[in-house]
């Protein structure tokens, strides 16, 4: 049987909370005034999974048969260096809903709880290390809509925000997170088909998804640090899931912020694929391989690198990395332990190993702290 999905599992609806962020209006440009950065491993790093909810279930009989214990919680831990100079090492725990037996009270609320130490390095000698402040709070987690509230842990007194120490000419600050992510329909039912198109070289090429799950991201804030010069980012847009290969697409990702005076939006678009070792059923081993693209349609291949792609299936070419165009690939690696007897993991090992072309630092931060908002769905079975 095949072993698609990456993104779902006890309580993998995603979704965010409604915040006070304006849309802006001012006239926007393109990511082009920052310094360009072509860098292999621009984002990098390991990150262990442990699916509790999976491994500790409820004996107690109190529950709703089959719940997860009370208090058990997915662990994800990690390590991440992005764009050379900034670290981010803590973890993001997620619990579920938990229901009584008999009469289905609640008896704990889902939400998703963010403890990342963050750091800084000196770009002479990246072994000296600062640790300048942290990202933490929590984020309720409403599994009827498929929501998570990025604001709704304020209600608690425990917002998702970044706070920075003042360090050095660095002020202090705290910005809290905020938004909506929609994301896994309870029900399949609905999911319709959605084609995508690419022009790669100079072919045009489409590929048909024929239960394409999309998420949403409505007026998504992602907080600015851990310096100033990595802006507060408002994301519009959709990432869908598709069931049947467990890929993702998107026709743009939307995001915007003000970069050294100027409102700039970056148009996210392509795919991440899901490709299973042959041997995965053994060694649990997968990966999903990144082939996105920034500003694309600003970005035209030159012709003359039209032919490097023709005689691809339009497959084939879809999914092909074209480097004349900014973008973020390489790939996010996995080695799986399955449940005795089941198909889904009790735990992972993951490795990060993403490269930039063409992107500045602030396309890069932007992109990996929306794939860690989104950790729950893209880490799932």
């Amino acid at each position: 049987m095949l072993l698609v999905s990456r993104r779902f599992g006890l309580s993998s609806m995603i979704a965010a909370g409604i915040v006070g962020a304006s849309t802006l209006v001012a006239p926007v440009a393109f990511a082009q005034d920052a310094e360009l950065v072509t860098k292999d491993d621009i984002i990098s790093g390991t990150m262990d999974i442990d699916f509790n909810t999976r491994t500790k279930l409820d004996t107690s009989g109190d529950l709703k048969k089959g719940s997860a214990a009370l208090g058990a919680k997915d662990l994800y831990k990690f390590t991440f260096r992005v764009a050379d100079t900034t670290e981010f090492s803590g973890q993001i725990t997620r619990q579920p809903n938990l229901f009584s037996s008999l009469i289905a009270r609640k008896k704990q609320e889902a939400q998703l709880g963010f403890k990342i130490d963050l750091s800084v390095l000196n770009p002479k000698d990246l072994k000296q290390k600062k640790t300048v402040g942290s990202w933490v709070g929590e984020v309720p987690i409403d599994t009827t809509s498929g929501a998570f509230d990025l604001a709704g842990g304020a209600a608690k007194e425990s917002p998702l925000r970044i706070f920075i120490d003042s360090v050095g000419g660095q002020k202090a600050f705290t910005e809290n997170f905020g938004g909506r992510l929609i994301g896994k329909a309870e029900s399949k039912e609905g999911l319709a088909a959605y084609t995508y198109n690419r022009v790669v070289g100079n072919k045009k090429v489409q590929i048909v998804v024929k239960k394409s799950d999309p998420m949403r991201f409505e007026n998504l804030k992602l907080a600015k640090g851990p310096s100033e010069n990595y802006p507060n980012t408002i994301v519009n847009g959709r990432l869908d899931y598709d069931y049947e290969t467990g890929n993702w697409f998107t026709d743009g990702v939307k995001m915007r912020y003000n970069l050294n005076g100027k409102e700039v939006e970056d148009t996210i678009t392509g795919s991440i694929k899901w490709v299973e070792d042959a041997n995965r059923s053994s060694n649990g081993k997968g990966y999903y391989e990144f082939n996105l693209r920034f500003n694309e349609d600003k970005n035209k291949a030159a012709t003359t690198e039209g032919t490097a792609f023709e005689k691809m299936s339009d497959e084939d070419a879809f999914f092909a990395v074209d480097n004349s165009i900014p973008c973020l690939t390489g790939r996010i690696s996995y080695v799986d332990t399955m449940l005795s007897g089941g198909e889904l993991p009790a735990s992972s090992k993951v490795t990060y190993n993403l490269n930039a072309n063409k992107l500045t630092k602030q396309q890069v931060m932007n992109f990996f702290k929306l794939w860690v908002v989104c950790i729950g769905p893209t880490n799932d079975e």
